[in-house]
C-alpha cells in the first residue's frame, strides 16, 4: 500500500489553532494531544496490519498468539486472556473463533475448573506467530519512526497516561 502524500500543513496544529480561535484555547492542548495519539495509533496499526495480512492475521489475533506463546504451558483460561490483553471477553472469543478455524489454537477443558475453558496454541499457531514476529521486528519494531533516545521518553509519557487512567497499579 502506497502511503498518502504528506500534507503541506499539520492538520492537528491547524485544528489546535482553530480551537483557540473559537474560544476553546484552554483545552486546545488537550484536544491536540488526544488527536495526535489517535492519529499515531492509526499510523502504527496500519503498518502492523499491512505486515500481518499476508500471514492471515490481524493485530488482535497476533496478540492472542503471542500471549499464548509466552505462557509456560501454551494455554490460558479465556477470562485470563481477556484480562491480560485488556479487551472485552467478546473480543477474545471472536479472535479465538478465527484462530481456531485456522487451526492455530484450540479450546480445551480446564483441568481443575469445569466452568472454564482454556485456549491453547497449536504448533502451527506458534510457528506462524514467530514468523510474523520476525517480520514485525525487522520492519516495524526496529524502525518505529523515532530515534532510539526518544522511544523511552515516549513510552514513559504513555505509561504515565495509562497509569493515571487506571490501566495498572504497578
Amino acid at each position: 500500500m502506497t502511503p498518502p502524500s504528506p500534507l503541506p500543513v499539520d492538520p492537528i496544529a491547524e485544528a489546535k489553532r482553530q480551537w483557540a480561535a473559537h474560544g476553546w484555547g484552554d483545552v486546545a492542548d488537550g484536544m491536540a494531544a488526544v488527536t495526535s495519539i489517535m492519529r499515531a495509533q492509526q499510523i502504527m496499526l496500519g503498518r502492523v496490519e499491512e505486515l500481518l495480512k499476508p500471514h492471515g492475521l490481524t493485530f488482535a489475533r497476533y496478540e492472542m498468539l503471542m500471549l499464548l506463546t509466552f505462557t509456560r504451558t501454551g494455554a490460558l483460561p479465556m477470562a485470563k486472556a481477556s484480562a491480560r490483553l485488556q479487551v472485552h471477553p467478546t473480543s477474545v472469543t471472536n479472535a479465538v473463533d478465527r484462530l481456531e478455524r485456522a487451526h492455530l489454537v484450540r479450546r480445551v477443558p480446564h483441568p481443575s475448573d469445569g466452568r472454564a475453558t482454556l485456549v491453547e496454541i497449536t504448533d502451527a499457531g506458534r510457528e506462524l506467530a514467530l514468523r510474523a514476529t520476525d517480520d514485525l521486528n525487522a520492519q516495524v519494531f526496529a524502525k518505529p519512526g523515532l530515534p532510539a533516545g526518544r522511544l523511552t521518553e515516549l513510552v514513559d509519557v504513555i505509561t504515565e497516561l495509562r497509569r493515571e487512567a487506571g490501566d495498572f497499579t504497578g
